[in-house]
């Protein structure tokens, strides 16, 4: 179905994005959707991701580096990424493809004043879990649908699959995540979304260098 959860939140992550920001890392970027949203905001992109289709798709679909991101295929848990150098760092279902502890190596990697935003997939395992599963089963239904009517409604041929990136199921509950993320990003905020996500927002303490503020 056309209705996708992640490109749903993107609006949400964006919001986070600092004033005055340059410099973005996108972690496990896929396809290179939410890596082009920042750079057609003027911002100078890393996007990286371990699998090689998604990012020949990525790249095939985005205009070359400066005005497009700059794809690289890599993967973090075992890269070391240059201290305080980047302004916005986003992570969108991708870190349960790794060790939880990488957000220390994306900490790291922020500069002063700069913005860590995971969009986070996590198992259900509470009663509350649960209970959000249940309330976002119908609104999921219902998303699916009008979009997909949506596409019939459009002229032309049927678009073909389109590349999708590896999925892997999620195994850190949410409240070991919430525990976690408290111990390594000190001043964190974790919240719970509708469509069996989570949002994390750290801030780096510090203020962004003069001309980046």
């Amino acid at each position: 179905m056309p209705f996708d959860h992640n490109d749903h939140y993107h609006r949400t992550v964006l919001r986070h994005l600092p004033p005055g920001a340059e410099r973005a890392l996108d972690v496990g970027c896929g396809t290179g959707a939410f890596a082009r949203r920042l750079a057609a905001r003027g911002l100078a992109v890393d996007a990286v991701d371990r699998a090689a289709e998604p990012l020949a798709a990525a790249r095939a679909a985005a205009p070359p580096p400066p005005a497009g991101p700059r794809f690289r295929q890599l993967d973090l848990s075992e890269h070391h990424l240059p201290d305080a150098r980047y302004d916005f760092i986003s992570a969108l279902a991708s870190l349960h493809h790794m060790p939880f502890e990488t957000v220390s190596r994306l900490r790291a990697a922020l500069a002063p004043g700069g913005v860590l935003v995971v969009l986070g997939c996590y198992p259900k395992h509470t009663t509350p879990d649960l209970l959000w599963s249940l309330a976002a089963v119908p609104v999921n239904a219902g998303a699916r649908l009008a979009v997909a009517a949506g596409e019939r409604l459009r002229p032309g041929a049927r678009a073909p699959r389109p590349v999708r990136a590896p999925v892997r199921q999620p195994t850190v509950p949410l409240p070991e995540i919430r525990t976690t993320a408290a111990r390594l990003l000190p001043g964190c905020r974790v919240r719970r979304l509708l469509f069996w996500r989570y949002l994390l927002v750290y801030r780096q303490p510090g203020h962004a260098p003069a001309g980046r503020a």
